[in-house]
């Protein structure tokens, strides 16, 4: 694992957007077509919104998988992920598959069976991934199960999981957040040839310090990416504010 450590936001997200392409690039230039997970927030916006914008790209040889959803929230929804990763990803990229996960599927199980079962077809090439304030990576919050071999799986949401999609504006109360979701598992995302994890801003300080200055910890589960061999962290001077030693 590697970390950069970047002066602003903006400049994370630039720089991280070019490694994307790079390795991106990279991977088409031995095969004909990529494989990418990407995940959703507001901490990946704004590095979206720099990928987006890097001309010379051929996305139209990727194939994009969704790394989390809620359970039972109507896409018509402003929080719901495959909204975002539609107007964000596939509206603006074109890719020429986007294989998302449906959290309105009546029976979730099925649903990440299904969803399992295309995913485990595919090398992965990157994974575009972040943490949340309470080091939660994807929709595993601690204790996360780090074991667990099957690719997607039906995950309770703590409580403050949910008070982070309050305060990212995403609902209006805790009481609205749904408590469970879908989430791509902790060993399926190690599976992933290269990891990008993006993190912005100052509310994510202790995560980071929890996750990457301690011990590989289920109970600070973005802990893990320290044992991935091509994985890099982007923090910006917020996120990185409460780390003893600065990369």
């Amino acid at each position: 694992m590697r970390i950069e450590v970047h002066k602003t936001s903006e400049e994370l997200a630039k720089a991280a957007a070019r490694q994307a392409v790079a390795l991106v690039k990279a991977a088409l230039a031995q095969k004909p077509e990529v494989a990418l997970i990407v995940a959703t927030g507001m901490s990946q916006a704004a590095f979206l919104e720099q990928l987006a914008q890097i001309p010379g790209v051929d996305w139209g040889r990727s194939v994009f998988f969704h790394l989390d959803e809620y359970v039972g929230l109507p896409m018509s929804h402003p929080a719901s992920f495959r909204k975002y990763l539609r107007e964000r990803v596939e509206q603006r990229l074109h890719p020429k598959k986007f294989r998302y996960i449906n959290g309105e599927n009546p029976n979730p199980l099925e649903e990440c069976r299904q969803a399992g079962q295309d995913i485990s077809q595919r090398e992965i090439d990157v994974a575009f991934v972040g943490i949340g304030e309470n080091g939660h990576l994807a929709f595993n919050d601690p204790p996360a199960d780090f074991d667990t071999t099957e690719p997607y799986l039906v995950v309770s949401l703590d409580e403050a999981c949910r008070r982070q999609q309050v305060g990212e504006g995403w609902f209006k109360s805790v009481e609205e957040v749904p408590k469970q979701a879908i989430s791509m598992s902790v060993q399926q995302i190690l599976k992933a040839r290269h990891i990008l994890c993006v993190i912005p801003d100052e509310r994510k300080a202790k995560a980071v310090r929890d996750c990457f200055e301690g011990g590989v910890t289920n109970l600070h589960p973005g802990s893990i990416l320290q044992t991935h061999p091509n994985c890099t962290v982007f923090l910006d001077q917020g996120s990185a504010s409460l780390m003893s030693k600065k990369p």
